[in-house]
């Protein structure tokens, strides 16, 4: 035993100091613990980009998802570039070992009205599979690579 050891020993433990998942001090274990009161759908939403390719097409995608889960729910988004009528609304899906991503056109336009992408999970991290528009998913093959 240390002689650090030793003089800890002989004194009283120190007062435990309980911190809440934001980080803020808190007086005890359970407040510590407690669900917060004010958790809005922001704090369980993150956001990743991804760049789905097929050929000379490249539409990029700023996906938004609860990272709480698993597959994990897509909570919104949008396609920002890349096809017809841009940006189109990401309406949901998951992602997870399989991607399916739903997504419907914000503008008015002779372009489809919704676009449905799904594919397999594979190393390096991206997603190999097909979509479709207006409730075809299999039409076109694409590979949708993560954007870090």
């Amino acid at each position: 035993m240390t002689t650090q050891a030793r003089k800890q020993k002989g004194q009283a433990r120190g007062e435990h100091r309980f911190h809440n998942p934001q980080g803020a001090e808190v007086k005890t274990r359970d407040e510590a613990f407690a669900a917060p009161l004010d958790v809005s759908a922001e704090a369980v939403t993150t956001a990743c980009k991804l760049e789905l390719h097929n050929g000379a097409i490249t539409f990029a995608l700023e996906v938004k998802f609860n990272p709480n889960t698993y597959p994990h729910v897509v909570t919104g988004g949008q396609i920002t570039s890349g096809i017809c009528g841009a940006p189109w609304e990401i309406t949901g899906g998951i992602m997870g070992d399989t991607i399916r991503l739903d997504a419907k056109r914000t503008e008015q336009g002779s372009c489809a009205d919704t676009v449905t992408i799904v594919g397999e999970y594979q190393n390096p991290p991206a997603y190999r599979g097909t979509y479709g528009f207006n409730g075809a998913t299999s039409s076109f093959k694409h590979t949708t690579l993560y954007q870090c």
